[in-house]
């Protein structure tokens, strides 16, 4: 049964290679080429476990590969000083908050700006407060709608 199962797998496998397209288009001295550039940069995955190339692994022993800038110096400078003056900076410590939340009395309050007007926030409020969907007072902290179905009707 396993051996009729395995035949049969190979044979489609077989046939699904054979006829792809990408197969017969690649010579054999190109892959021979990609292959050397690949050892030679350290592209080739030496387990499966970790997936990990050799410059991956082994960085020191491969060229860094060259990334180019989005942006010049002079822009991210700009952008660090922007961030120092706001408090967008990450303080030092293990805490991880930025300086603008550890200290918000050196830093100026940043003005959110509101999606809604008041009528619509109003509107918002008069049907949530007709549907009983909002949340009600208390411990329990269900819907005002769970909790007295008999005050809200079915919407």
């Amino acid at each position: 049964m396993k051996t009729k199962f395995a035949a049969t797998a190979l044979i489609i496998a077989t046939g699904l290679v054979a006829g792809a397209p990408s197969f017969a288009e690649v010579a054999r001295d190109q892959v021979k080429a990609e292959l050397a550039a690949a050892v030679r940069s350290g592209d080739i995955v030496v387990t499966a476990e970790t997936g990990l190339g050799l410059n991956q692994l082994y960085p020191g022993l491969y060229p860094a590969k060259q990334v180019a800038a989005t942006l010049t110096r002079e822009q991210v400078k700009t952008e660090l000083a922007a961030a120092e003056r706001s408090g967008d900076v990450v303080a030092n410590g293990e805490i991880g908050l930025k300086l603008k939340e550890l200290y918000p009395s050196r830093y100026p309050v940043t003005q959110v700006q509101s999606s809604v007007t008041r009528a619509q926030v109003t509107a918002e409020l008069n049907e949530a407060m007709r549907t009983g969907d909002f949340m009600a007072s208390g411990e329990i902290g269900g819907k005002c709608k769970e909790l007295h179905p008999n005050m809200h009707p079915a919407s």
